[in-house]
C-alpha cells in the first residue's frame, strides 16, 4: 500500500489509475489511503465544463488541456458525461487528440461514465479530483452531461463551472427553463463559426443582464470558441483563471472550500450511519419495513420512527 501509494505520488500513471480504482472501490484500504491522501490536497484548481449533447465538451476540454499544458500547468480530465467520447464511443478525430494528450505526462484522463448511480456520481468524482490534486495535477477539468442533476452536482465541486451553448440546439431557451445559467461562472458559445452563432450571443447577453446567483459581484463573460480548431481557447482559460483569481482575492475561494467540504461531511455521515443502522436492524427488518410501505400500510416517515425507535 506504501509502495502504490509513493508511485502514484511520483506520477507513475498506472499506480494513479489503480490508487483511483481503490478509492472508488470504498473499502478498508480506500479508508487508510484517503487517511494519507488528504492532507496533501488543497493545491488544485477544479474546472467544471457542461453543456447539452453535441455542444463539442469533450473537443473543448481536450483544447482547454492543450492550453494549460502550454501555459506549463498539469492537467487531469474527469470525463463524467455518459455519452463522452472519452468512455469509449469516440469519434475517430476525437480518439486522435485523445491519444496526442494521452503520451504527455502532464496530462491524465479518467472516465466515470459507467461507475456507480448518478446519485453516488458526484462522490466518486470527488476521490477522483483528489487523488489527481494529491499526485500534482495543477487544474482538474471535469466533464458533465448538461442534463437532470448531475450538472449541479459536479458544479458544487468545481472553483470554476464552464456553461457551453452552440447555435441551432435552442440551448438559449433550454437554459432559460433548467436555471442552468445560474451555475455558469463563464458561459461559452462553441461552434461560433456557425449560422445562428450572433443571435445566440446576443439573447444570452441579454439574459446575462438579468442574472442572479450567489455570487452577483461577479459577471460571467461569454466567450466565442471554435473547438475544432481551437480559436477562442486561450480567451476562455484567460477567463477562467481570471475568475479563479477573483475567488482567492474576494475570500470566496475558501467559503466555497468550507461550503464543499461541509456537504462532504455530512454526506459520508449519512452513509456510514445508515449502514451502521441497518447492520444492527437486520435485513429481515428492514425489508419488512420496505414491504409495509410498498402495500401502503404505512407513510415512509412513521416507518422511519418505528425503525428509529427500535434502537433503543
Amino acid at each position: 500500500m506504501n509502495d502504490l501509494l509513493e508511485r502514484a505520488l511520483a506520477g507513475e500513471r498506472r499506480a494513479i489509475a489503480r490508487l483511483i480504482s481503490i478509492l472508488e472501490d470504498d473499502g478498508p484500504r480506500a479508508r487508510e489511503l484517503m487517511a494519507r491522501l488528504y492532507p496533501r490536497t488543497g493545491q488544485a484548481r477544479v474546472v467544471g465544463v457542461t453543456g447539452a449533447p453535441g455542444s463539442g465538451k469533450s473537443t473543448l476540454l481536450l483544447q482547454m488541456a492543450r492550453e494549460y499544458r502550454r501555459r506549463d500547468m498539469t492537467v487531469g480530465i474527469v470525463a463524467v458525461d455518459p455519452s463522452s467520447p472519452f468512455s469509449g464511443g469516440a469519434l475517430l478525430g476525437d480518439r486522435i487528440r485523445m491519444q496526442a494528450l494521452s503520451g504527455d505526462p502532464g496530462v491524465f484522463l479518467r472516465s466515470m461514465a459507467s461507475r456507480g448511480s448518478l446519485g453516488g456520481l458526484a462522490r466518486a468524482t470527488s476521490k477522483v479530483i483528489w487523488a489527481l490534486d494529491a499526485c500534482g495535477y495543477r487544474r482538474v477539468l471535469v466533464e458533465t452531461a448538461g442534463v437532470g442533476q448531475t450538472e449541479y452536482d459536479v458544479a458544487r465541486l468545481a472553483h470554476t463551472t464552464v456553461v457551453l451553448q452552440v447555435p441551432g440546439l435552442g440551448d438559449d431557451i433550454q437554459a432559460l427553463k433548467a436555471g442552468i445559467l445560474e451555475i455558469a461562472d463563464v458561459l461559452v458559445v462553441n461552434k461560433a463559426d456557425l449560422p445562428g452563432a450572433e443571435q445566440l450571443v446576443a439573447t444570452l447577453q441579454a439574459v446575462l443582464g438579468l442574472r442572479s446567483g450567489p455570487t452577483p459581484a461577479w459577471q460571467p463573460p461569454l466567450i466565442k470558441t471554435v473547438a475544432t480548431t481551437g480559436n477562442g481557447v486561450p480567451e476562455l482559460i484567460d477567463a477562467v483563471e481570471h475568475h479563479m483569481a477573483y475567488l482567492s482575492q474576494s475570500d470566496r475561494m475558501q467559503a466555497q472550500a468550507r461550503a464543499r467540504v461541509a456537504e462532504e461531511l455530512e454526506e459520508i455521515l449519512r452513509i456510514e450511519l445508515l449502514r451502521r443502522a441497518r447492520a444492527r436492524w437486520g435485513e429481515e427488518r428492514y425489508r419488512q419495513a420496505v414491504e409495509r410501505l410498498v402495500n401502503r400500510q404505512v407513510d415512509p416517515y412513521t416507518a422511519a420512527e418505528e425503525l428509529l425507535e427500535g434502537e433503543g
